[in-house]
């Protein structure tokens, strides 16, 4: 029989490989031209798309608590992995825009979020003393399937042409989640309580946190670090040709650099985390951000220093959203992780549509980033001030933690 160390680490594979299929989905820039020169359709349109998957990945995330706890949480990925391949095959056969935007973009997504929020939180549940290491990995695992899939992805619309690369990559990703999901476990927590700090922690149902002020905080974090991220992953190519003067090919690099430094943010800053306080984490990495921004406002940008400050947004966004599960379990315990991370959430779905409203509003790229650096900020003074509900106003040192919850290892539930 295996032991719960060897169970707990076959866990983190399964979810590894699910997450690494789930992380796909972030190839879809890929999709846009050939989609375009197909079917001769307004690039805008297409590239809509991912706004209504990065909304309905979001959404879905209010529900799929629930849903794991009618179901299963294997059965869930197992259905959701089934679902969002289906999703992407049946998208092999689109010939209108709204059928791509029912299945590419509110089909895929929702399937997408469901797997990636019960598959996360059900591994934070697993190792509760290595909260932001094990998110880092769960998060990178996710950064990294985008990263291998822009090749896989790019080599199939080469030789097989846009629609059957959509068959192929829903049939390999079908059965990457699916796969995994055999390897995933459910964690259910034993009787002994969370401590943070030294004080005894409760479980926060979704009404009680959101009778709390630090949820709202949170979001407001939550929605900042997003919407700076993901607005320059967006135009990250564009401000390089029309900010800098680079040439498309130089500047198309930069779009490889967010995947590289978006990936080793969720692994480093997440194993930080657990060293010296997730807070003061995300509180650095906001700092950097608004710095970075501040740059791109007012000086007048070289090569260096473009990439300089388009790899530091990256670094700290893959961090920030890879600390933020271990903080909601931090502040509202681990019991409803799935739920309650699900409300904060939002503040990615809401981050990811807003970047694009707000620069159209603004007028460009320069007060968009000037927004950002003062988000930034109000963002970085919430984290350096906000604390656990009911935690008094002193804080000792979070490594403490991990001597109250080693106990907590979760048993293997019955699938």
């Amino acid at each position: 029989m295996k032991t719960n160390i060897e169970r707990r680490w076959l866990i983190v594979l399964g979810t590894i490989i699910v997450q690494m299929g789930l992380g796909t989905i972030y190839t879809w820039s890929l999709f846009n031209q050939p989609l375009v020169e197909l079917f001769d359709w307004k690039l805008n349109s297409v590239a809509l798309t991912f706004s209504i998957t990065s909304f309905a990945l979001a959404f879905s995330t209010l529900f799929a608590g629930k849903l794991q706890d009618k179901w299963g949480l294997r059965r869930l990925i197992g259905c959701a992995g089934i679902v969002l391949g289906a999703g992407l095959i049946l998208s092999s056969q689109v010939s209108s825009l709204w059928m791509l935007y029912l299945l590419a973009g509110i089909v895929v997504g929702a399937a997408d979020g469901t797997a990636y929020i019960t598959s996360l939180s059900n591994l934070i549940k697993w190792f509760p003393e290595r909260k932001g290491l094990i998110s880092g990995i769960s998060v990178g695992a996710y950064g990294t399937g985008s990263l291998l899939f822009k090749y896989i992805n790019g080599s199939l619309i080469q030789s097989v042409g846009v629609t059957q690369a959509f068959l192929f990559w829903g049939i390999i990703v079908m059965v990457m989640v699916v796969g995994g999901s055999f390897l995933v476990r459910e964690a259910t927590l034993s009787k002994t309580t969370q401590t943070v700090n030294g004080m005894q922690q409760k479980d926060f149902t979704i009404k009680e946190m959101l009778k709390t002020k630090e949820a709202y905080l949170l979001f407001v974090i939550m929605f900042t670090a997003c919407m700076s991220g993901l607005y320059l992953i967006g135009v990250v190519k564009d401000i390089g040709v029309r900010m800098v003067g680079l040439d498309i090919a130089t500047a198309s690099n930069a779009v490889a650099l967010v995947a590289i430094f978006n990936t080793s943010g969720r692994i480093i800053l997440g194993a930080l985390s657990d060293k010296v306080g997730r807070l003061r984490v995300v509180a650095g990495a906001l700092l950097v951000t608004a710095i970075a921004v501040t740059v791109l406002s007012f000086i007048d940008l070289n090569y260096g220093l473009f990439f300089a400050c388009v790899a530091g947004i990256a670094f700290c966004f893959g961090g920030n959203i890879t600390i933020f599960p271990a903080i909601v379990a931090d502040f509202f315990g681990l019991k409803n992780q799935s739920k309650n991370y699900g409300i904060i959430y939002q503040g990615f779905g809401f981050g990811a549509i807003s970047g694009s409203f707000i620069a159209s509003s603004l007028g460009g790229f320069v007060p968009t980033f000037k927004l950002i650096a003062v988000l930034s900020i109000v963002s970085l003074l919430i984290a350096m001030t906000i604390k656990a509900p009911g935690q008094g106003p002193s804080r000792t040192k979070e490594r403490r933690n991990s001597k109250d919850i080693r106990s907590m290892t979760p048993r293997t539930k019955a699938s």
